[in-house]
Formats: C-alpha cells, sequence, structure tokens
C-alpha cells in the first residue's frame, strides 16, 4: 500500500487541498465565513440546482432508456451480440469532449436537425440530457444486464406456474434481484452526470453551468479561488455521499443472489413480442448511440478533398505553437506513459486490498480511490499548478505533469478490474507454490500473473482510453506547444470560422477511432474462449 498511498497522497489529496487552502486562508487566517457566503449568493444556488436536477433527469433517462436494452444482452441470443455490446459500449469510452462534439454537430447551427427541418437544440437542456444518455446508456446495460444474466430463471418461471402473470413476476422476484445493479448504475450515472464538465460546456452554453463548469470559470476566467474552493468542498461532500450510499446500497442487498452462469440464460429471440423488443434496442442505438457518432465523422468530410483533415497539418500561430496534428501523437505519449503509472498503481492497491487479512484501514483505503473520479478534475488541474512549483515537487515545466494527472483517473479503474479477479485467486494454490520453495516474487509471477494477466491487459486498455479522454485537468496544464486531442478539440470549437470548426470535428473522429479500436481490443480479449474472468 505504501507506494499507491504516497501518489494519492501527493498527486490527488496534496493539491485538492492547496487549492482549498489558497482559497479559504487569508494572511494565514481562515476564512470559513466564506462558505455561507458563497452558498448564499442566487447565481451560485442556480449553479447548485441546476447541477442536482439535470443530474436527477439525465439519470432518470437513462434508466428508462436503457433497461430495455439490458434484457436484450441479457437474455436474448442474436447474431452480432458482441460487436453490438462493442458499439453500445463505444460511448462510455469516447472522452466528453467529443461527446458535446458529436451532438454538436446533430442538433447545433449547421447541424443535421438545422439542415432538415431548423430545429436547434444546443445551448438548450434537452441536447445536455440526450448527451448524458448517450454517455451513460452503457454504464446500465454493462451494470444491470450483467447480473440479470446471471440471475436463475427458475425463480421467474416459478413464480408464472404458481399464477403470477408476466408482469408480476417480474415485479415481484426478478425487480428485488436486481435492485443492487440498478441501484448501483443509478449512483454511477447519477455521478458522472453531476460532475459532468465538456458535456455542458460545449451544449450548455452560458445559459447552463453545473458545479465543474462553474469551478472552472471561476478559476480560469474570474480567478476567484475562494469561491471555487467552496464549490470544490461542496463537490467534494456530494461526491462522498454518493460513494457510501453506493458502497451501503450494494453491500445490503448483494447477499441474497442467487447466481448462475449466464451463458445458460440467454437464448433466441421467441414470440412476437420479444422481437419487437430487440428491434426496438436496435433503432434505439442507431439513433441515439451511432447516428450521432455518423454526422460527426460526416461533418468532417464536409470539405472537398479532406480538406478539414490537410489543414490539422498546418499551424496557423493562433490556437496552437504547433499544427493540430500534433496532438495526436502527444496524446498517445502521454496516454501510454499514463497507463503505466496507472497500471503500477492500481495493480498495487488491489493487491493490497486482495489479501484476506487486510484492516479496516487498507478497506477504507478502497473507498478513497474512487475520490478521483467524482472530486473536480478542474480542481486537480489548477492545484498541480499553484501547487507543485516548488522542489523537490516543481513539475509545471516538465512532461510528466499530464501523465500524472490522466493516471489519478485511470488507477481506479485498473483497481476496479483486477480486484475481483485477485479475490478469486485460490490462497490454496500461493501456499503450495510457497511450500515447495518458492519465493514470494515468484509466486506472483508463477501462479497470481497467469490468472490475472488477461484482467491486468484489460486494465491497462481502460486505463490508456480514459487517460486518452481526460480534458478537466488536462486543459489546465497542457501547454500551447504540446496539446492534447481533447483540448485540441476544445479550443478549435472557442474560435469562430467554419476552418475551426471542420478542424475539431476532423480531430474528435480521430479521437473516437483510437477510442473505437482500443475498445474493440479490448472486447475481444474478453470473450476470448481461451478463458473468461
Amino acid at each position: 500500500m505504501a507506494l499507491p498511498a504516497v501518489f494519492f497522497a501527493v498527486f490527488f489529496a496534496y493539491p485538492v487541498a492547496a487549492i482549498v487552502t489558497r482559497g479559504l486562508r487569508v494572511d494565514g487566517v481562515w476564512r470559513l465565513g466564506r462558505l455561507t457566503q458563497v452558498l448564499a449568493q442566487p447565481d451560485i444556488r442556480h449553479v447548485l440546482w441546476f447541477t442536482t436536477w439535470q443530474a436527477l433527469a439525465s439519470t432518470a433517462l437513462t434508466l428508462l432508456v436503457a433497461m430495455p436494452g439490458a434484457y436484450v444482452f441479457a437474455r436474448l441470443d442474436f447474431p452480432g451480440k458482441q460487436v453490438l455490446r462493442a458499439v453500445v459500449t463505444v460511448p462510455f469510452v469516447l472522452p466528453t469532449v467529443v461527446v458535446g462534439t458529436a451532438f454538436l454537430a446533430l442538433v447545433g447551427r449547421g447541424g443535421l436537425l438545422d439542415d432538415l427541418w431548423g430545429v436547434r437544440l444546443d445551448t438548450t437542456v434537452w441536447a445536455i440530457l440526450l448527451a448524458h444518455v448517450f454517455f451513460n446508456y452503457a454504464v446500465v446495460v454493462r451494470t444491470v444486464g450483467g447480473l440479470w444474466a446471471q440471475l436463475d430463471p427458475r425463480q421467474e418461471e416459478a413464480a408464472r406456474v404458481l399464477g403470477a402473470s408476466r408482469g408480476t413476476a417480474w415485479r415481484k422476484v426478478t425487480l428485488p434481484a436486481l435492485g443492487p445493479a440498478v441501484a448501483a448504475a443509478a449512483l454511477m450515472v447519477f455521478l458522472f452526470t453531476f460532475t459532468s464538465f465538456g458535456v455542458v460546456q460545449i451544449l450548455g452554453g452560458p445559459a447552463f453551468s453545473t458545479l465543474e463548469v462553474e469551478i472552472y470559470r471561476q478559476t480560469s476566467e474570474i480567478f476567484d479561488l475562494s469561491t471555487a474552493a467552496v464549490l470544490t468542498i461542496a463537490q467534494f461532500l456530494a461526491v462522498g455521499g454518493i460513494l457510501v450510499l453506493h458502497a451501503w446500497t450494494v453491500r445490503r442487498r448483494e447477499s441474497a443472489l442467487r447466481l448462475v452462469d449466464a451463458s445458460r440464460t440467454a437464448r433466441r429471440p421467441r414470440g412476437a413480442a420479444q422481437w419487437a423488443l430487440l428491434g426496438s434496442v436496435l433503432v434505439t442505438v442507431a439513433v441515439l448511440l451511432v447516428l450521432p457518432l455518423a454526422v460527426l465523422v460526416g461533418r468532417s468530410l464536409d470539405a472537398p478533398g479532406f480538406a478539414y483533415y490537410e489543414a490539422l497539418t498546418h499551424a496557423d500561430g493562433g490556437t496552437f505553437l504547433v499544427a493540430p496534428i500534433n496532438a495526436i501523437g502527444n496524446s498517445l505519449a502521454y496516454a501510454v506513459a499514463a497507463t503505466v503509472i496507472a497500471v503500477l498503481i492500481g495493480s498495487l492497491a488491489a493487491a493490497a486490498l486482495a489479501r484476506r487479512d487486510a484492516g479496516r484501514l487498507v478497506r477504507g483505503f478502497d473507498a478513497l480511490l474512487m475520490l478521483p473520479l467524482g472530486v473536480s478534475a478542474v480542481t486537480v488541474g489548477f492545484g498541480f499548478l499553484i501547487s507543485l512549483d516548488k522542489p523537490p515537487l516543481d513539475l509545471r515545466g516538465s512532461w510528466i505533469l499530464v501523465p500524472l494527472a490522466q493516471a489519478l483517473v485511470g488507477a481506479p479503474f485498473v483497481v476496479r478490474t483486477m480486484l475481483p479477479v485477485l479475490r478469486a485467486v485460490d490462497e490454496r494454490l500461493r501456499e503450495a507454490a510457497a511450500v515447495l520453495g518458492a519465493s514470494p516474487w515468484r509466486v506472483w509471477r508463477e501462479v497470481d500473473l497467469p490468472i490475472v494477466r488477461r484482467a491486468l491487459l484489460i486494465a491497462a486498455g481502460f486505463a490508456f482510453a480514459v487517460s486518452l479522454g481526460e480534458f478537466g485537468a488536462t486543459v489546465f496544464i497542457a501547454r500551447s506547444d504540446n496539446p492534447t486531442l481533447p483540448v485540441a478539440v476544445a479550443r478549435l470549437l472557442g474560435r469562430p470560422g467554419d476552418l475551426n470548426y471542420g478542424q475539431a470535428m476532423a480531430l474528435s473522429t480521430i479521437l473516437m477511432v483510437v477510442c473505437a479500436v482500443a475498445l474493440l481490443v479490448l472486447e475481444r480479449l474478453r470473450t476470448d474462449r481461451t478463458g473468461e474472468f
């Protein structure tokens, strides 16, 4: 636990504490009264209300749209199911900047709806809600559908035999069993939408602002650190409460489940109702998930002769000091470095948490590892600038600063991916190897590594995809001569002109393709019949 604890203390807790201290402490005196002053401001109360309201609305809408998809993936077997599963998951690993750009191409000025019917939804709450459903659809399908596929269907069949209707059997038997997964998915969707930044920044305009967007505005535009510190504390407390509720909900209900092999519960659709449900899910995926990405690609090809892509190879001296195409190499290099760091830190933390003799302190660290996913990335990025500025941690001019920020987001995914697999390793295998004279290092190499190798590769893939699209912290620390892809897209969208807009679409398309390829590789690893975890 030593290295993960030091890493999170130095590169997460310290920067966040530094910006909060800088905002609430003036001339050595704590201004705690600033908390009530800021929260009492009408515009701040409006931000808090809108952040909560849109998160609740996004969560409810995502559950409503995605629950039929969870059933289809859990209970029905049909050709192309694995490919469709990968397609459904692509939006979740896309950077939020790309999601916002895709919906801007669909519902914004000059978008598909504007060209066909003169309808514009950008700068409206509907664009934000639809983009959030697009982004979080896979969370519900994967979380709820994964458990649904393992529920014993004979329990519901027994209720039907005893006279219950199909609806009653589902409500009385299946739904209570799905409770932990539905609650977990809802809380995760609420967490992601509560801390939404890139989507709201691009689609919301000046009329709508979440806590994350307001923290960015207060720090980078107004430079009011005290207000930003108060908002950071409010978001930190909210995220902590959500994570505690998530852990309590899952722990309270999971012990009553009766699970079977998921491969035995899926069957080909039978009857008109199941075929109609499958068709409706396919239409939903096509319209809600595929169409925005297709429109994004189409807008990037609007100019003749791939002009927008060709323009990426030239530096105009305005937006960047280098050609925008250089952002691709920068992002890949940063993501590789961040993946190495995240895998190292996350693997060590998962190994410590997987030990059966782990104490309460180690188990409590498990919850703390999730905080970087919910705490303002903007706060972390700005905290890097104001805290890592003195030897021996003067890293403001170092390239490693961006991978460190990205690794903070990738490490929790590594822990969540590897921890269940490490806990499933039979301790007797390790003990037998030790009895035969193997050193601890050789026990890990000969016993643990072959078992967790697939999980390790998947964890590395997720860390790579997440690092590639990190935007909230990187926007502060990426330099103009070394921009990342998400930062380049946001800056191009922030400048007027069709050429800048087209280049943003082209860069977003490139970023989408890279993330999609990474996901398809992960899906191939996950479904490789040589063994699953």
